[in-house]
């Protein structure tokens, strides 16, 4: 069995979807896994799926700078090293310019951008001059273009490509490499409740979803295990020259014009 992350600690944010898929890849490829979520009823469902690997979850609000340090300090009394940091955690609501609140715009900064700064910013002490660490940071193609009315997350996940490119410069002098993935449409509960808000009475969330993959070069929507698979590779020593980049894992979307 491959296990290029064994005696690694990694951390990840988010606690469902992609962030839980990333956890167990890399935690059955040898990783000490410690997951931070801010919903419990999220975290107790993890516990128990992740209850045989090496996965630890704590309630953690990753946009709480308080919380942020608290989890950091305890982890720095189990291990004296972080290799791996994965900033999942988003939140991805509707509108736009007119009808985005200024309550909804800080709460969507909050958790999908600042979030990442936080996280990177209270660990980076722990990383810095270890061997072949690595931040990847969860985007979206959506950072480049959008659909309409997500204003908020498209912009926060348009700032994660721009925080990606300043601290892959800044960090590389440290060994730390710094990369974003920037998934399409991926089949989790937060692709769900878009399609159920998409989906017209009495019409079919099922074929609301197949209208996504068929959005898709490719015919289908995407799979969580296909993300972890990208994050996993930009996080171990296979990608030890590449730094600074944002990944697409959308089936070719972002390569097709929309006409």
């Amino acid at each position: 069995m491959n296990q290029e992350f064994s005696g690694r600690a990694a951390v990840v944010t988010g606690s469902s979807g992609i962030g839980l898929g990333v956890a167990r890849k890399l935690a059955g490829l040898g990783a000490k896994v410690f997951v931070c979520g801010n919903d419990p009823d999220h975290n107790s469902r993890a516990r128990a799926e992740t209850a045989d690997q090496s996965i630890e979850i704590e309630d953690v609000d990753v946009g709480d700078e308080g919380q942020v340090v608290g989890f950091v300090r305890r982890l720095a009394s189990r291990v004296s090293d972080v290799h791996v940091l994965v900033n999942a955690a988003a939140i991805q609501p509707y509108g736009n310019i007119e009808t985005t609140t200024p309550d909804t715009w800080d709460m969507v900064m909050r958790v999908n951008l600042k979030s990442c700064y936080l996280m990177s910013h209270t660990l980076y002490p722990w990383m810095k001059g270890r061997p072949n660490a690595s931040i990847v940071h969860l985007a979206s193609v959506q950072g480049h273009c959008n659909q309409r009315d997500v204003m908020a997350y498209a912009t926060s996940k348009g700032a994660i490509h721009a925080l990606t490119r300043a601290m892959a410069v800044d960090c590389a002098r440290d060994g730390v490499r710094v990369n974003s993935v920037s998934p399409g449409s991926i089949h989790t509960a937060m692709l769900e409740f878009a399609a159920r808000a998409l989906t017209p009475p009495g019409g079919s969330i099922d074929e609301t979803l197949r209208g996504f993959g068929n959005s898709h070069p490719i015919g289908r929507i995407g799979t969580i295990e296909e993300v972890a698979e990208l994050v996993a590779f930009l996080a171990g020593p296979r990608s030890g020259f590449c730094t600074g980049g944002d990944y697409p894992v959308d089936g070719g979307l972002r390569a097709q014009l929309g006409v």
